[in-house]
């Protein structure tokens, strides 16, 4: 089956959030994808199942190393870019793909930029500042205490956390005791800390709950998330819609930028949340 290697949200080769993509040309088994995720490594590996607009879309299975997601951010930017790239000829501005968490559409700027449409968020829990800081070697006091720690998701869930400054951003470092001890108290989900720059862009980490996978370098699926938390609690202060751009994975030598643009229509309760970004073709092959 035929595969590549892209690197998602970067702004050159070997930046970003490496994905590898296949395309089946026999039947697959789900037992076989999982083997062939653990075996290229990744943190998400996806499998084009239908080689033709299916329903309306192609239908995309995602798989970490441990298990099958029903979203993730990077693997629907890179493969949608495989799709429209490699299947379709560069040709379509819009690319469907149905995955386990639903119909996701993806649109292509002329200059080959995708931006993907995330679904409509769901709030959770708001958290103690302590439940979020031990995991990440933090303090409280690290943790602002005007806005809230809250659960949020928009097909993959994430904890938001707003730090005070860039310099607790960058002491951030993964306690794995206490990691562990977050994931069996309150949620097996990314923890997304966060500060905003003097530009008025945000930077981001993303703290993952695959203990293979301890640190994110770009988090479309999380950074959704808080474009959505942003706008419920008012972050910005009286805005109805967000347009800022993303710098994550600077820590992890992945450097990495995502464009996101949200909006929340009050009459009608609902949210807009889109995260962009560039794909970049590292490899290609054959999988025997």
């Amino acid at each position: 089956m035929r595969f590549y290697i892209v690197d998602c949200f970067a702004e050159a080769k070997y930046q970003g959030n490496p994905l590898a993509v296949l395309i089946p040309d026999r039947p697959v088994s789900d037992a076989e994808m999982q083997r062939i995720a653990i075996e290229i490594g990744f943190s998400e590996t996806t499998f084009i199942m239908s080689g033709r607009q299916a329903d309306g879309g192609y239908d995309v299975r995602i798989f970490t190393t441990s298990c099958e997601v029903p979203f993730a951010g990077h693997p629907t930017l890179g493969t949608a870019y495989v799709i429209r790239e490699m299947l379709e000829g560069g040709r379509p501005s819009r690319v469907l793909l149905n995955l386990r968490a639903g119909q996701i559409p993806v649109d292509f700027a002329p200059d080959g930029m995708g931006v993907m449409t995330q679904n409509q968020p769901v709030f959770g829990e708001i958290l103690p500042r302590d439940a979020v800081v031990a995991a990440v070697s933090l303090s409280e006091d690290d943790v602002r205490d005007d806005f809230p720690v809250q659960w949020v998701s928009t097909g993959l869930e994430a904890v938001i956390t707003p730090l005070r400054s860039v310099e607790a951003l960058e002491r951030c470092r993964v306690n794995y005791d206490e990691r562990q001890r977050f994931i069996d108290r309150h949620y097996a989900c990314s923890l997304l800390y966060f500060v905003p720059m003097p530009d008025g862009s945000l930077r981001v980490r993303v703290f993952m709950e695959d203990p293979g996978f301890l640190e994110d370098p770009a988090t479309g699926s999380a950074n959704g998330d808080l474009a959505c938390w942003l706008l419920r609690h008012g972050f910005f202060g009286e805005a109805r819609s967000l347009s800022y751009t993303v710098s994550q994975g600077s820590e992890m030598g992945r450097p990495s930028r995502l464009h996101v643009e949200a909006s929340y229509d009050a009459a009608g309760g609902l949210y807009s949340t889109r995260v962009g970004g560039r794909v970049f073709v590292v490899a290609e092959g054959e999988w025997r």
